[in-house]
């Protein structure tokens, strides 16, 4: 069994973001990832890159097959402005990764690089955000058979906050799972010699960090009609740090409406086990 995995982690946002989630209190998707590989794959290796700062390159000495997988975050960069480098070179880079083989996941901005790179199409959706828990989420007769959603129940809820959806699939991919706001929640997409596994959600959210987005977005959540007020959204938020304390408390998951496919991690966090366990480790050259 493969156990000193090397994995990179390819941060989306650009770095006046990065700024804004410190002054916020908000977690970086990096560290959740982080967090999950360390306690899953103890003898992991990890470098972070921050893909959207121009100057960032892969480390001395490393080139694209220097790692076993790449692991995409979300970003607040928008896939089809293609005049802002900051995008136009992740996509690149992704289509390199593509051709050099190497597995890749990603969450949010990553179910849509993944769709992009590989001759997709992303646009703004029409039902405007879908943030805090996306709902309903269903497995396709694909999505039931495909390695990505083993141990996933054919209908469960995942952390969600984002504007754009994936509108067109590439060649090279399946649909996964889907739900009533945004069609495309998981796919595969095998492109060149490589295979992306993505999800629109996001596995490696827990109740504590969403509550941290989630006040960090106060004011958009309430320009878009969420909530009456800014206290109110901090209410919300209350609630589902409580909840993050105590996930075994009656009132607060039905406050959420949530059950443990969205509060267990054996089940919120099975797409990224089954990255490493099914895509990344048979894949490794040694």
């Amino acid at each position: 069994m493969v156990s000193d995995l090397k994995i990179a982690i390819l941060n989306g946002y650009p770095k006046t973001s990065r700024e804004r989630f410190d002054a916020a209190n908000v977690g970086h998707p990096h560290d959740m990832y982080a967090d999950f590989l360390r306690r899953y794959v103890p003898s992991i290796t990890l470098d972070v890159l921050f893909i959207a700062d121009l100057g960032t390159a892969l480390p001395s000495g490393t080139n694209l097959t220097s790692y076993d997988g790449y692991v995409w975050t979300g970003s607040d960069l928008t896939i089809y402005h293609t005049d802002d480098e900051r995008v136009t070179r992740q996509i690149e880079l992704s289509r390199a990764i593509f051709a050099a083989g190497v597995p890749c996941y990603g969450s949010c901005w990553g179910v849509q690089m993944a769709a992009v790179a590989a001759g997709g199409e992303v646009r703004k959706n029409p039902r405007g955000r879908e943030w805090s828990i996306a709902r309903t989420i269903r497995r396709t007769d694909a999505g039931r058979e495909s390695l990505l959603l083993r141990g996933k129940p054919d209908v469960y809820d995942g952390f969600i906050m984002h504007l754009d959806e994936v509108v067109t699939l590439p060649p090279g991919a399946t649909l996964l799972a889907v739900n009533d706001h945004t069609h495309v929640q998981a796919i595969e997409v095998k492109h060149q010699k490589g295979t992306f596994w993505a999800t629109q959600y996001h596995p490696e959210y827990n109740f504590y960090e969403m509550a941290r987005l989630i006040q960090a977005r106060a004011e958009p959540l309430v320009k878009e009609g969420f909530f009456d007020d800014v206290d109110a959204v901090q209410a919300y938020a209350n609630d589902m740090f409580a909840l993050a304390a105590h996930p075994d408390d009656p009132a607060l998951r039905e406050r959420f409406s949530v059950g443990p496919d969205i509060i267990d991690p054996e089940i919120r966090e099975a797409e990224l086990r089954n990255w490493i366990d099914f895509l990344v480790k048979p894949s490794v050259r040694r």
